[in-house]
């Protein structure tokens, strides 16, 4: 029995900061306070919790002097000069790679473009792209973009978890619908590496697992690329969901988790799956 797990599984290192960031406030504060989850994982967020991390809708509820920490997702600007008006310590967790997507889409306004982003509709990411500018159009597959008018001059950006295909195929779409069009790739360098692994390890494992939280983007994404792949694909998200019967017959595991989904987890995951086929040897790690 061989087991192949994604050399990059697992936090990318945008979460991977927001999280210690959360960590070392809450250590240094006593509590740390953050206007929804830093991150789409309920493990996280409960582990978080019992160290002071708090988890709050409006700033209302964040008392005088506490630390705020932005999440890795994105915070609007409208709530960024609401907390110059606040006493509050300020803690930022932003991705950088989110933040480039920021400025990105803001320097295309400023070229007197029709901002188009191509994500998630409600995606907390993609609510902050679009609060950087003035009546952005949100896309999140051909057929939405099949209904647009057709304009001339914009400029697209994406949701950094994107995968390439459908942002391909909505550009596709785009370039019948705009005369001027320009598109930068903001799909972040850790989710194009982290599909193209599982690609690949969908095709050369009997099974795949996929390790990560149903509220998670990214995740969904990797298993929807794997189960392209490979029909024996199952997402989980901790080692209790792991099936043994998954395992009759193959002789090969594949294992990946979204950029979400902690170092602890894959680990139990791994473990369980030994247990199951009694696989004994070190998992082969996919390069």
């Amino acid at each position: 029995m061989k087991i192949y797990v994604a050399r990059d599984a697992g936090y990318c290192f945008g979460v991977r900061d927001a999280v210690n960031l959360a960590y070392d406030t809450a250590k240094t504060y006593g509590e740390v306070y953050m206007l929804g989850t830093i991150v789409h994982n309920e493990r996280v967020i409960e582990d978080l919790s019992k160290v002071g991390a708090k988890v709050v809708e409006n700033l209302d509820e964040v008392p005088d002097g506490k630390p705020l920490l932005f999440r890795a997702h994105g915070t609007s600007p409208e709530i960024w000069e609401k907390v110059k008006n606040k006493n509050v310590k300020l803690i930022d967790g932003t991705c950088p790679l989110v933040i480039e997507i920021h400025q990105e889409i803001k320097k295309l306004e400023k070229e007197g473009r029709r901002t188009i982003i191509i994500g998630d509709h409600g995606h907390d990411e993609v609510v902050a792209i679009a609060a950087q500018v003035s009546k952005p159009i949100i896309i999140s597959n051909t057929e939405e973009a099949k209904v647009l008018r057709k304009m001339k001059k914009a400029g697209v950006v994406s949701q950094s978890t994107q995968m390439i295909e459908n942002v391909q195929e909505i550009m596709d779409v785009l370039m019948e619908k705009v005369f001027d069009l320009r598109f930068i790739n903001t799909i972040c360098f850790p989710t194009r590496r982290n599909h193209e692994q599982i690609k690949d390890l969908a095709i050369n494992s009997d099974v795949m697992i996929v390790i990560g939280s149903y509220t998670s983007a990214n995740s969904k994404r990797l298993t929807q690329l794997s189960l392209e792949r490979n029909k024996c694909s199952y997402q989980v998200t901790s080692a209790d969901e792991i099936d043994p019967l998954w395992f009759d017959d193959c002789t090969s595991i594949g294992i990946s988790a979204g950029a979400s989904t902690p170092d602890e987890t894959i680990d139990e995951v791994i473990c369980k799956i030994k247990k199951c086929v009694g696989a004994k040897e070190k998992e082969i790690i996919y390069e």
